[in-house]
């Protein structure tokens, strides 16, 4: 399997050590910011070890078209998601299947900056008050490495709902189905506009603005 990199930091160097395709390399993941730890974020490498990290809105590849995040960016989701998580990617390592994940924790100020850009709350979240879901590091963009999903991230059509049919060949309706089960598994929820975003316990809770690098 031929892992992807965009500029910025892969957790999988396409190792067999553990077994199965796209295992972790044995590099042990540097400790997050003291903010970080204070407001209960965790690096994904620590709770999937396997997982491909490609976060896009530390590239120009996104929908605003430029770097939102900083090149070191770092995949950060609370704590409270880590069983979850290890739970859905478990499920799909035993058919040989690797998470790779697009966007986790996500600052206020970015989330401000994606809706000044697409200003519509079917595909962007209105900035409020309060953090939550992304902002609040309780949901996660992701996929199955290598999978015909029908769409790439951030596809605002009609084939990106969850459950679309429509254009949808039957092989990426499967694939949409086996992340969802999985990620069920872990006690995700799938938002039904975005077959990549999973919402895990909590995640449509009011919490206090995080103000936490993601470096």
């Amino acid at each position: 399997m031929v892992c992807r990199a965009i500029g910025l930091l892969v957790a999988t160097c396409c190792l067999a050590a553990a077994g199965h395709p796209g295992a972790a390399s044995a590099s042990p993941v540097p400790p997050v910011s003291e903010r970080a730890q204070a407001a209960g974020l965790v690096d994904v490498r620590t709770v999937v070890p396997d997982a491909v990290i490609d976060l896009r809105y530390a590239t120009a590849e996104n929908f605003v078209g430029v770097p939102l995040y900083p090149a070191d960016a770092r995949c950060l989701v609370h704590e409270s998601l880590a069983p979850g998580l290890a739970t859905a990617a478990a499920r799909l390592r035993d058919s040989g299947d690797v998470l790779v994940f697009w966007d986790c924790y996500r600052p206020h100020g970015v989330q401000v900056t994606m809706f000044e850009h697409t200003p519509d709350p079917a595909w962007v979240a209105r900035p409020g008050r309060y953090a939550r879901s992304h902002t609040a590091g309780r949901s996660v963009d992701l996929s199955i490495v290598g999978a015909d999903m029908a769409t790439d991230f951030d596809d605002f059509t009609p084939r990106a709902l969850a459950y679309a049919t429509d254009g949808v060949s039957a092989a990426a309706q499967a694939n949409r189905a086996r992340l969802r089960e999985a990620m069920a598994a872990g006690g995700f929820s799938v938002y039904a506009g975005e077959w990549w975003h999973f919402d895990g316990p909590g995640a449509a809770v009011d919490r206090p603005i995080l103000d936490v690098p993601i470096n």
